[in-house]
């Protein structure tokens, strides 16, 4: 599958909208709607997409309930398969190229004024280097017409190019913008470990697609999903320079650092082809930041309570706050969920344990089962002292916060129709 195939239930703007601050003008007034802008005047004959990648639209998209997608994200984090490679000839990505790389010649968004320019939030990095492959996200400012400057946090990638640099060497990479949803979930995975993401990816596309993921070799080796809307064959060069400030997933603004620079050989794209222009800090990022965290949540929550399912709510940014139903079989297993719960997402703040009859995707849901079923000096675990996110900048200087968490689980034995609304 291909990202374009997805964008079917879009609503198409056809009048002229600019990437510059216009686009996300058009989804402030649409309510963030699912958006696809046929006339962008900076880039013609390219479309621009906002708002796909929202739990309920990835539900639609792929054919998988919400309630399912948590489970299928945890199988693909233990199982990987081997892509497809194709020849160029039959790759979509590649049936057309820029005949001189000019990047601002695509429709890169700049949706906030105190962002410092024009950035790809929601383009992929593939990185292959000493036998390793990472496929990442990280944001890129757009610095002229052949390079960009990425923030890369220290995971896989600044790992792998930290041991490059000491040996004076550059990172021939991949940078790719609108695969299929599939290969995103994948690349927003974060691991303990080094892990081949696209192999996840493949995975993934076999269990929705019931078919391989199909991938074709750029000029340097690098090797990309052959459906992608753009696809550009790049390297991460020895130098860095300024990047930010940009309004990160908590609606906050991330001040300037000096970061790698990237400096891009080629742009393949397909014909018409449609950019992904995620909004920082809306439904898409903080979906793509939590939706992957969910599983692993739900596995160390398994191992001590029967648990259902896992949201990672929007008002604490897809990231720093979730809510957890379970089947609790003693009054124990809340404060027990509670724990596990912290344990499988250090970077979690706040979590708050349900039943499985709670929506937990509904915050007034989640609000009327603490009213009804939570005792502050009863049911809440406070621990101070503890790693807190880098994205909290209400947190330490030493780094450290407090943690939280609520058990508004029903207590086993009691009779359940005095806490249940009538229906």
């Amino acid at each position: 599958m291909a990202f374009r195939d997805h964008l079917g239930r879009a609503r198409t703007i056809e009048q002229p909208t600019s990437c510059i601050f216009g686009v996300f003008e058009a989804s402030i007034e649409s309510g963030h709607e699912f958006l696809l802008f046929d006339n962008i005047p900076e880039a013609p004959g390219h479309r621009l997409a906002l708002n796909i990648m929202t739990r309920e639209r990835l539900s639609i998209a792929l054919g998988v309930a919400a309630v399912d997608l948590v489970d299928l994200l945890g199988r693909a984090m233990e199982n990987s398969s081997e892509p497809l490679h194709i020849e160029a000839q039959h790759a979509p990505v590649m049936q057309a190229c820029q005949e001189s790389v000019d990047l601002r010649k695509l429709p890169i968004p700049w949706h906030y004024p105190e962002d410092r320019g024009r950035y790809m939030s929601a383009s992929i990095v593939i990185a292959e280097y000493d036998g390793q492959r990472n496929v990442s996200f990280h944001r890129q400012f757009l610095r002229d017409a052949s390079h960009v400057v990425a923030r890369l946090v220290p995971r896989h990638l600044r790992t792998m190019l930290d041991t490059a640099r000491a040996a004076g060497e550059t990172i021939p990479i991949a940078i790719v913008n609108a695969p299929d949803p599939v290969v995103l979930l994948a690349a927003a995975m974060s691991f303990d470990h080094p892990v081949d993401e696209l192999s996840i990816a493949a995975y993934l596309h076999d269990e929705v697609y019931g078919r391989p993921l199909e991938v074709v070799a750029l000029e340097n080796g690098v090797i990309v999903p052959a459906d992608s809307e753009y696809a550009m064959a790049a390297h991460i060069t020895l130098d860095d320079d300024e990047e930010g400030p940009y309004v990160d997933i908590t609606g906050t603004l991330d001040g300037t650092r000096q970061e790698p620079v990237f400096a891009i050989t080629s742009v393949h794209h397909r014909i018409n082809p449609v950019f992904h222009g995620l909004i920082p800090a809306g439904s898409e990022h903080r979906c793509l930041m939590g939706l992957p965290r969910a599983p692993s949540i739900k596995q160390a929550v398994s191992k001590v309570v029967e648990c259902v399912d896992v949201f990672l709510t929007e008002g604490g940014c897809g990231w720093l706050s979730a809510v957890v139903s379970i089947r609790p079989r003693t009054d124990e297993d809340g404060r027990a969920a509670i724990a596990a719960a912290l344990e499988g997402h250090r970077s979690m703040k706040q979590v708050i344990i349900v039943d499985d009859d709670i929506d937990i995707s509904d915050p007034v849901r989640v609000e009327w089962a603490l009213m009804t079923r939570w005792q502050p000096d009863e049911d809440t675990v406070i621990l101070s002292g503890q790693k807190g996110s880098s994205l909290d900048p209400s947190r330490g200087e030493d780094g450290l916060t407090a943690k939280v968490g609520f058990d508004a689980t029903i207590p086993v034995g009691a009779d359940r129709s005095e806490f249940t609304t009538v229906r």
